[in-house]
């Protein structure tokens, strides 16, 4: 994945000339078995309704072998006893021609395990992008040995977690150069010791995290030499009453250092400010983001955030339950969140949904990040008793029209987009590099679905790949700005966000009508910066922390 690109939630700055009009005209095309890719996720139920069975499972884009173009790696569980039905997570190459070849015999990722979430980082700086995922038996570390093999090498790193783990998120929080990994744990379960519950009073049921007590998340800090240190204690994001299921890297403050959101479960969501010093202090309640505006801690899954009104400031997306809404803050810049989904479409029109991955993206590439909700229900009966409420349910798309507005598109971009189903985690990259976004959901107990984007690249886009020599080799934490005749755009490079899942790491910046970028500008977490003037549209583009623009390829 190094030549196409995927937007990271590009944010925008300055006002711009003109405001996204109108509903574009593009279309997602399910392309998933036309382009080979036939994995179908394995939560081993069997009707004893186990709670791991209602959160998996995850998707990653990662460029396995280096050619640039996205691989595809899919997390699977596995059956509860042993005999059951074999099933193992699924690494697909990208054939460069719209079609996937199956390589995971033989890649070191063929295992089976009770997996739940990925993150994608390049934790040693050697230039290949290393797995971790979360798993119930423990998670696991597999170091990118090339030519799409991975070696497991969790016991040579240090890395010990087998609390539930859900979704991950590689980051420097230190800024020496190293990728640092927090993991976000759900609730202490155990097979041996689930609860029974029941929506009817006769019938078992799926339970809601209060019947669990809360887990500490992790934070690995990485030592060098492949070895990692767990500092959670240290640098006090460990509360053990948390029920984490998201986590997104955001510099809220703006003050150049990599801060956390964690997404809880009932429980209040944590907002942990970086201290500059390795410590982190919770800032979540007086920040406004930890409950719902009732006050009352909501059912959040997965987040994203991005800066969807030129601003300057990051805000942030929420997934919640049912009869929630999506969490929507807009970020005042005076440490203060005010959550606007109530008065928008955006949270009126999610309402009877229950979303777990969601993200900012420009999907129509006009310079304004749209947002996508993957939803599905936990509950396979949940009908039976809230009749309005859908085990199935169709992603939500909303188009940024500006102004801090959003309209349900959802409707208009193809059938693929209304069909109904349980998803879980959701990604994008530009797997055709045509210039736009397309979308691969991960489904609980189904079929992974990838659609293409038909139509987005109508308008012009810059796509930029960042490679660190001081800082952490993928550039995890830098901040790209971009000017064109319409704006100012900005984004930074990150790991996490969405639900137990990864998007590209590249950043795809559109550009509606500008067909050419006046200046580029990366800010790198060494405090290196560089500016680049004059470049032309419809470019990928790989950025050297050293050497500046090293590759150019046109669309």
């Amino acid at each position: 994945m190094r030549v196409f690109l995927v937007l990271a939630a590009c944010g925008v700055i300055g006002i711009a000339a003109s405001a996204p009009v109108g509903v574009p005209d593009v279309r997602f095309t399910d392309i998933t078995s036309a382009a080979g890719i036939h994995f179908v996720h394995n939560a081993g139920k069997t009707g004893k309704k186990y709670l791991p069975e209602t959160v998996g499972s995850g998707a990653a884009f990662i460029d396995v072998d280096g050619d640039g173009w996205s691989d595809i790696f899919l997390v699977n569980s596995r059956s509860w006893t042993p005999g059951g039905k074999k099933s193992t997570s699924a690494l697909y190459r990208n054939n460069k021609n719209g079609t996937f070849t199956d390589i995971t015999a033989g890649s070191g990722l063929d295992s089976e395990l009770y997996a739940i979430g990925v993150a994608v980082g390049d934790y040693d700086n050697d230039g290949r992008d290393d797995l971790y995922v979360t798993a119930l038996e423990g998670d696991r570390l597999y170091h990118n040995e090339g030519a799409g093999k991975f070696k497991d090498v969790t016991k040579l790193s240090g890395i010990a977690n087998a609390n539930f783990g859900t979704s991950a998120a590689w980051f420097d929080y230190d800024k020496d150069g190293k990728l640092d990994l927090f993991v976000a744990n759900y609730v202490q379960w155990a097979q041996k010791d689930d609860v029974r519950c029941s929506m009817d009073g006769t019938n078992k049921s799926y339970c809601t995290p209060e019947s669990y007590k809360g887990i500490k998340s992790k934070l690995f800090h990485n030592t060098g030499n492949g070895h990692f240190e767990d500092v959670t204690a240290k640098a006090g994001v460990g509360d053990s009453t948390s029920k984490s299921l998201g986590v997104s890297v955001i510099d809220y403050d703006n003050d150049s250092w990599p801060d956390l959101f964690v997404a809880n479960d009932t429980q209040p969501n944590k907002l942990y400010h970086n201290n500059h010093n390795g410590t982190f202090t919770e800032s979540g309640m007086q920040a406004g983001v930890a409950f719902g505006d009732d006050g009352t801690a909501r059912g959040a899954m997965g987040v994203d955030w991005a800066d969807y009104d030129r601003s300057g400031r990051p805000h942030l997306l929420v997934g919640n339950f049912s009869n929630q809404m999506l969490g929507l803050y807009h970020n005042e810049g005076n440490g203060l969140f005010m959550d606007q989904a109530a008065t928008s479409p955006v949270g009126k029109e999610s309402l009877l949904s229950l979303a777990f991955g969601v993200f900012f993206f420009d999907y129509d590439l006009d310079g304004y990040p749209d947002i996508l909700a993957a939803n599905g229900h936990i509950e396979e009966e949940i009908g039976r008793v809230q009749p309005k409420i859908k085990y199935q349910e169709p992603p939500l798309l909303f188009h940024n029209v500006g102004g801090k507005k959003f309209e349900n598109v959802s409707t208009k971009v193809g059938d693929a987009f209304t069909l109904p189903m349980v998803a879980r985690g959701v990604i994008y990259s530009d797997i055709d590099h045509d210039g736009d976004l397309d979308v691969l959901f991960s489904v609980n107990s189904g079929p992974a679905k990838l659609l293409r984007n038909d139509g987005g690249n109508k308008n012009h886009w810059i796509s930029i790949r960042t490679v660190g020599t001081k800082s952490n080799r993928d550039g995890i934490g830098a901040v790209v700005r971009i000017e064109s005749a319409s704006g100012k755009q900005w984004s930074a490079v990150r790991s996490g966000s969405t639900y137990a899942s990864q998007s590209d790491l590249a950043l795809t910046f559109g550009l509606g009508p500008d067909t050419t970028v006046k200046t580029i500008q990366v800010e790198w977490p060494s405090g290196a910066k560089q500016s680049f003037p004059g470049i032309q549209a419809n470019q990928f583009l790989t950025i050297d922390e050293t050497k500046g623009i090293v590759a150019k390829a046109a669309k």
